[in-house]
């Protein structure tokens, strides 16, 4: 068999794997020596393609993508510092859970480690960073590595898609020449399929998880990022029965379409509310039960760190402890699902009724705030009343994040909100958001700070190459807005050179570069005016312009009026 024919074949082996694995999606860069795998990509009438020429961007694309879909998604590029763009995104999948299937194609044994080009150490690269990682061998006319590549490939998806999912990493040496026949078909398989069980609690598990319920006084449940597939219904129906309160996390995505009689349940301002001491003196719980990671809220992290329950669940279909404030008691490694049987129904008590009326209290407060002219608050608030019915929200870290975790109200509408909570990072929100919008196809919005969209412009590359339905809100306030709410923001010294970090930069040409519908906004009638206007373009582009000191001075002035109302200093 000649060259071509065993690389083809050898190509198309592992394409056919992964498609047989799950994978329906993948994410190119393109380079010279990953052709024959981009090659076999393209031609594949089952795989949808995509491609991005950042690296960077590509890597947060991809993990967008498999983070709105839940499925593995492929990444692939060619060797040497191509590869290495990718592990800021790598580095994020890993902490967020997200199964990202990373291809890199690499120089044959005998061109590693003697000067040849494009040739770095590419062996283990993204260290503890994936889950899986393999050097594979070239290929060759061999019955017994054909059958070693289809497990290895599966193998590697499957450790992908294991609780906790994660990224892994196949490193794939190609040698010249790299040119396939297009007219070959993939061999038969001899591998059939990988099959995921559900962890599930034994009945003596159950039996003392039960005891833990019934014992409680004051229980709370917590609710943090939760991936997409969760059963709502199901945990509405949990929540139901041990009627207690439900604090929800905006990542939890269940403060949009929260069921009739659970709305009282539902504890969406507790942000707003545990900032009041008063409040929090009386509303100490004795049980916790959370689902998902810590929420973003600093407020309760304080209260729970100080208050440190008897009793302290996490429930986590992975072994791994996230547990950052050293207050969990009890690490239950279950799915959701074997739970939500265990409790009986209890009666509604006078502390589900605190925390439901204080939340009644904070959203009435919240639905009223106009802020001040310059505050990013109203703005953000503007945006959620305004998203359309089936529409998604992505959030970028810092002041984003924060606001949507104040100014997010209950709501009927079929909204869901994404957000890089994994390492907390601002760089390629932008790219993981055009992701998301390619996988689930809804009228997507992006609200992000400047400095946030100035580290990936880049991603807007992926606009050209394929439709998408994106409307991007820089909230523009000339530097790290965050920054102005921490103690550094006391210390007038070298602040604005360390920290506020002003550009000046505004982005008109940015959008006109890459065709964007674009508008300049300052107050927020020209903001609803516009998020009323048609979308004309795949890309619009709406900027507004705010003040740190401004944004600082209404935030506090909006907290201060939820205290002195839950304080009774009304």
């Amino acid at each position: 068999m000649d060259e071509q024919r065993i690389l083809t074949d050898h190509v198309l082996r592992m394409t056919d794997t992964l498609l047989r694995a799950g994978v329906k999606e993948a994410v190119i860069s393109p380079g010279s020596r990953s052709t024959p795998l981009a090659y076999a990509f393209a031609s594949s009438e089952k795989l949808q393609t995509y491609m991005q020429v950042d690296e960077r961007s590509a890597a947060y694309f991809a993990l967008g993508l498999a983070k709105a879909s839940g499925r593995p998604v492929v990444l692939l590029c060619t060797s040497g510092t191509a590869a290495s763009n990718y592990h800021p995104a790598i580095t994020e999948a890993f902490y967020a859970r997200i199964p990202l299937i990373v291809l890199t194609a690499d120089r044959p044994h005998e061109l590693r480690g003697v000067g040849a080009p494009q040739a770095i150490d590419q062996l283990n690269m993204y260290g503890k960073h994936v889950k899986f990682s393999v050097d594979l061998p070239l290929a060759e006319d061999n019955e017994e590595l054909d059958r070693f590549l289809e497990r290895h490939v599966n193998r590697a998806v499957s450790v992908a898609m294991t609780k906790p999912m994660g990224p892994i990493h196949l490193n794939i040496p190609l040698r010249e020449p790299l040119l396939i026949d297009f007219d070959r078909k993939a061999r038969a398989s001899s591998f059939v399929k990988s099959i995921h069980g559900e962890i599930e609690l034994s009945t003596i598990q159950k039996q003392a998880l039960a005891t833990l319920f019934s014992n409680a006084k004051s229980g709370m449940i917590i609710a943090g990022e939760l991936p997409v597939g969760f059963d709502k219904d199901a945990f509405w129906e949990f929540a139901r029965r041990l009627q207690w309160p439900v604090l929800c996390d905006p990542l939890s995505n269940l403060r949009a379409q929260v069921p009739e009689d659970c709305k009282a349940l539902c504890i969406a301002h507790y942000d707003a509310i545990l900032k009041s001491e008063t409040f929090k003196a009386t509303a100490v719980p004795d049980t916790v039960i959370r689902f998902g990671a810590q929420p973003v809220s600093k407020p309760l992290t304080l209260f729970l760190k100080k208050c440190r329950p008897e009793v302290f669940i996490a429930l986590d279909e992975s072994p791994e402890f996230r547990d950052s404030l050293g207050v969990v008691t009890h690490h239950l490694q279950s799915s959701p699902a074997s739970v939500y049987e265990v409790p009986e129904q209890r009666k509604p008590t006078s502390y589900t009724d605190m925390w439901s009326s204080a939340d009644q209290f904070a959203e009435t407060e919240t639905l009223r705030y106009e802020g001040l002219a310059g505050d990013e608050g109203v703005i953000a608030k503007t945006l959620f009343d305004m998203l359309p019915e089936g529409s998604d929200l992505i959030s970028g870290s810092s002041m984003p994040i924060r606001d949507v975790d104040t100014f997010f109200c209950k709501t009927g509408k079929d909204i869901t909100i994404f957000s890089n909570r994994g390492t907390n990072g601002i760089d390629g929100v932008v790219s993981t958001a055009f992701g998301i919008e390619a996988a689930r196809k809804r009228p997507t919005y992006l609200l992000i700070g400047d400095l946030s969209f100035l580290h990936d412009v880049n991603g807007l590359i992926v606009s050209r190459f394929h439709k998408t339905n994106l409307t991007i809100v820089i909230v523009n306030n000339d530097g790290g807005g965050i920054f102005s709410y921490l103690p550094q923001s006391t210390v007038e010294n070298h602040f604005e050179e360390l920290f506020g970090t002003p550009t000046g930069l505004t982005f008109e040409h940015i959008g006109a570069m890459y065709d964007a519908q674009y508008a300049a906004i300052s107050t927020v009638e020209e903001f609803q005016a516009e998020l009323q206007k048609e979308k004309t373009k795949d890309v619009r582009i709406i900027e507004v312009f705010t003040s740190r000191p401004v944004n600082v001075k209404a935030h506090r002035a909006y907290w201060a009026d939820v205290i002195k109302g839950l304080d009774g200093n009304e």
